[in-house]
Parts: C-alpha cells; structure tokens; sequence
C-alpha cells in the first residue's frame, strides 16, 4: 500500500505527461485522456495535475529559458526525466507562490530519485536551488530574518 499525498500523485502524473510531451509531441488533451486511463490516477490530485501538465507545457521556452543558465552541461543533453522534473519545478516556483519553495525543490528531488538517474537528484537540487534563489528570493529572505532557510 503506498502512502503518496495526492499532490505527489498529481506531481507524478505531470511529469509523466510532460516526459511523453517531450519524447511524442503528443497534445496535451491526448496526454490527458492518456493519463486518465493509467492506475492510480484517481488518487492524484486533478486539479492540481492538469494546472501543473497545462501550466508547464504552455510556457515551455519561458521555462527552460529561466533555469538553461543554472545548467552545468547544454540543455539538450539533459536527459527528458532531468529536462522534464526541471520545467515542472521551475512552473510551481514561478506559478504556484501559495507552495513554498522548499516543498517544491523537495518534491522535485523525490521525482529524480525515483524516475532519474544515480545522481539526477543531486543536479535537479542543485540548479533547483539557485533558481529559487532568483525566483523567491524574498520568501528566502523572509525566512532567513525569522531564522529559517
């Protein structure tokens, strides 16, 4: 029996049809009927998967163009789980102000372990972690004045 929160589902779920997006090109209500179809979608959050599929493959170029810099190696030699896992992150850090950054980056880091490679997870936090420096940079300064980063 697995545990997974709803909003990890729905994260899962995303991943996964940007990772098809990115390998098929398929659209994204042909990923969706897709998605749907697969076990265990109706414990995932849908709500927040659609928002989270939809969000990240509208804004695709705006995405890459915002963590492409933070890249230690060019961006078409991520692999699609490393390529896909950023954009998704890089959405919720942009989009989804209500999520606090370390959950994103955290959530990321779990989507890497299982779907990435050996170390995947250690790059994901890694740029991760410099682009929220960017993006939410006043929440991490607000948490540093109360004493917590």
């Amino acid at each position: 029996m697995s545990s997974k929160s709803s909003r990890r589902r729905a994260r899962e779920f995303a991943l996964q049809g940007i990772y098809q997006w990115l390998l098929s090109g398929n659209s994204v209500p042909v990923i969706e009927a897709h998605l749907e179809q697969v076990s265990g979608f109706d414990k995932a959050d849908r709500e927040l998967f659609v928002a989270l599929l939809r969000g990240t493959l509208e804004n695709v170029a705006d995405l890459q163009y915002e963590f492409a810099p933070l890249l230690d190696r060019p961006l078409a030699e991520l692999s699609p789980v490393e390529r896909g896992i950023l954009l998704l992150a890089t959405h919720e850090l942009k989009s989804c102000l209500e999520t606090p950054y370390r959950v994103i980056i955290n959530e990321a880091i779990e989507l890497a372990k299982s779907y990435g490679g050996t170390d995947g997870h250690r790059f994901v936090n890694g740029v991760l972690d410099k682009l929220a420096g960017q993006l939410r940079a006043a929440e991490i300064a607000a948490l540093k004045s109360e004493g917590r980063r």
